[in-house]
């Protein structure tokens, strides 16, 4: 099956110009880097070959939901598998904060350990599509590291440009997959706006996921997969995503909406984006009512989701309205707490951004939003491996013993 009937093409989300799908890769030519593109499918054509694909697949990853992934049906994919990743049931969690209804989506489990492998591995299907033998991305760190982790066994070379303060662990994951990796001397928009430059000058294929919108196609397998787990006739009330660019959730409200035009859901979820204090430009745009983004330097310690334009805010923002979401801001010290929570509790090891999706859970709670007959689906969209000093910060220290008396001094026999 070589068609690509499946695929309407692509619509800008500023201006709704139309494109075919093999038009124009990237951005609306007429709206420049803002004009994001989003791809539309034919539903009708989709319907009947959904549940086909999901259950027959010889592939059990992403790729089973082919029909709503814009690639050739029967185009090359990648050699790693992406998911599926555990539904964790979180019933001592739950009960801890009065929410017995709680279930957490570990992608810290995936392959690179971030939900970014889900984007990452779109990419490199259409890589090999294309026959392109290079991909270039600006990442905080997981969207490199993911980048570079699939592309090692293709023999694709990954060039990634990280800000200078990118976690240790990040970078040693990058080095090891054998990345050409460039250290950019300030922030993560500083390294994205190299990115675009480098792309340019060098004709580059750019797997950034504000800037391809192939990619946020990739991130929406995360709904649909976690959904499946659930089962898709009793979606939950609530998902809960962290926010920095602004691509997972906007992601995410993809996934929904295709489930939902398709029959598969028979409501939307709301979804719950949540930003750190310090880092919640999208928050503010939401708050406002609007779509104006007005850049603010971050100082967040969750390094993944510091970002001071959020270049996918206008289909972040379109996708929790769409689903009668709302946003929400938390303190680093709650994301600490959140995360030491997820740990102690469920067995989630999230790094401080990812564990700032579950301290948005508790924030609502504490302001009555949230009530113990609610169903809701947390993202945990990376390892705390990532950002070990980050994910320390909350646990305490480990107690030094010198022999056995130490023990019985803390354990003392009945």
């Amino acid at each position: 099956m070589s068609h690509t009937h499946h695929l309407v093409g692509k619509k800008c989300t500023l201006c709704d110009r139309k494109f075919g799908f093999d038009e124009q890769e990237l951005t609306c030519p007429h709206c420049g880097e803002l004009g994001i593109l989003d791809v539309e499918y034919d539903y009708d054509y989709v319907r009947p070959l959904f549940h086909t694909w999901r259950n027959g697949s010889e592939r059990r990853d992403l790729f089973r939901f082919a029909p709503l992934l814009p690639l050739r049906l029967d185009g090359p994919k990648p050699q790693t598998l992406i998911g599926p990743t555990p539904l964790v049931h979180a019933t001592r969690l739950g009960k801890h904060v009065g929410l017995p209804n709680l279930w957490v989506k570990d992608d810290g489990r995936l392959p690179t350990a971030s939900f970014k492998d889900r984007a990452s591995a779109v990419a490199v299907a259409r890589a090999k599509e294309l026959g392109i033998g290079l991909i270039a991305a600006a990442s905080t760190g997981n969207a490199a590291a993911s980048l570079a982790g699939l592309c090692a066994p293709e023999g694709i070379t990954a060039v990634i440009f990280v800000p200078k303060a990118a976690p240790p662990a990040k970078i040693a994951q990058l080095l090891t997959f054998g990345a050409k990796v460039f250290l950019v001397d300030g922030t993560y928009d500083d390294a994205f706006a190299l990115s675009l430059k480098a792309a340019e000058r060098f004709g580059w294929y750019l797997r950034s996921t504000a800037i391809n919108p192939l990619l946020a196609e990739g991130k929406k397998t995360g709904v649909l997969e976690a959904l499946e787990q659930l089962g898709y006739g009793a979606p939950p009330d609530f998902v809960f995503v962290s926010v920095g660019d602004g691509c997972i959730i906007s992601g995410l409200a993809k996934g929904l909406a295709d489930l939902h035009a398709l029959g598969v859901i028979p409501y939307l979820p709301r979804l719950v984006g949540v930003q750190a204090v310090t880092s919640s430009v999208i928050y503010e745009a939401w708050k406002s009512g609007g779509e104006t983004i007005t850049p603010v330097p971050p100082t967040t310690r969750a390094d993944s989701i510091s970002v001071a334009f959020p270049r996918d805010a206008v289909k972040a923002l379109r996708g929790v309205r769409a689903t009668g979401g709302l946003m929400v801001t938390v303190e680093d010290e709650a994301i600490f707490e959140a995360g030491r929570l997820l740990g102690t509790y469920a067995g989630v090891f999230a790094e401080p951004a990812a564990a700032c999706a579950f301290a948005g859970v508790l924030a609502l709670k504490a302001a009555g939003t949230l009530a113990p007959h609610h169903r809701c689906l947390v993202f945990s969209t990376g390892s705390g491996l990532k950002d070990v000093a980050g994910a320390s910060m909350a646990a305490g220290q480990a107690t030094l013993v010198r022999g056995l008396d130490d023990l019985e001094a803390l354990f003392p026999q009945a």
